[in-house]
């Protein structure tokens, strides 16, 4: 009897299971996704094929090749030397120039401290140079060029002006190495520099040289008789204040003295050369 009702039992629970049926596949749906996938991908296809022809095609007209090219800001430099170093021709395509290499090219010489390049369309070139400019001469041996920003940027030659301050004391081998001490020295001699070129009395045209001195502080020498006067690291403004006060007394006895030095605060030091004496004021 047990083993008759464990057998309807399990009878009744597998008739009662739900039978799942197999939904046919949907070929008509399946085509339908196939093919929008195949026009996506052929649509990206023919637009990136056309893009590709469409700027071989404009590389190679002739509505897009340089006939202008346009130089401003130069004031050493001729245009036709500033033209030959970005080696643009006419005749070439605007989209084949790679502007941040020409503007390197052009910033190659010593004199041009920028240059930016620009594409006016559809067939010019616009060429603008930022020149550098001579604050004064740094003897290291040979003579070079210093700019306002203490770069030490070009060799002279026979064209070049003389008529800048002479700077001495530095050493090329320290500078070629970077040290910091000399660079920031270098910033130093700028800052008197401009210091003087604001004075009337005793201005930038009554100085010959400016010398660092072992110790590193700076010296000037004036135009008329060489006269050192010794000016250290800093102070510039208020050293010079104290010399323009007397500059007028001793201007007249300039053969006279050996140096001047304004390190002793509130003090003008003058030693006499001839009678070996120094004076205070």
């Amino acid at each position: 009897m047990r083993d008759m009702k464990r057998q309807n039992v399990s009878k009744k629970v597998r008739s009662n299971r739900r039978k799942r049926q197999r939904k046919p596949l949907d070929l008509r749906c399946l085509l339908h996704r196939c093919l929008r996938v195949g026009v996506g991908v052929f649509s990206i296809t023919l637009v990136v094929a056309g893009s590709f022809f469409l700027v071989q095609l404009l590389l190679a007209s002739d509505q897009f090749r340089i006939d202008t090219i346009r130089v401003e800001g130069n004031q050493r430099l001729a245009q036709e030397t500033v033209v030959a170093l970005s080696d643009v021709q006419p005749g070439m395509s605007t989209f084949s120039l790679d502007l941040d290499l020409i503007g390197r090219k052009i910033a190659e010489n010593p004199w041009v401290k920028e240059a930016r390049i620009q594409r006016i369309f559809p067939r010019q070139i616009s060429i603008r140079v930022v020149e550098r400019e001579p604050l004064a001469i740094v003897n290291l041996g040979y003579l070079y060029y210093l700019d306002m920003n203490g770069t030490i940027f070009k060799l002279l030659d026979g064209s070049d002006s003389l008529d800048y301050p002479v700077i001495t004391g530095f050493n090329a081998g320290q500078l070629e190495l970077g040290q910091h001490k000399d660079r920031a020295q270098l910033l130093n001699v700028v800052g008197l520099i401009e210091e003087l070129q604001a004075r009337s009395q005793f201005g930038l045209d009554k100085v010959s040289e400016i010398h660092k001195e072992t110790g590193g502080g700076l010296s000037v020498y004036t135009l008329d008789s060489g006269v050192r006067i010794r000016l250290g690291n800093d102070k510039y403004h208020e050293k010079l204040d104290r010399l323009e006060r007397i500059y007028a007394l001793l201007k007249p006895k300039m053969k006279m003295l050996d140096y001047i030095d304004l390190n002793v605060d509130e003090k003008v030091i003058v030693r006499i050369e001839w009678s070996n004496n120094t004076t205070k004021s």
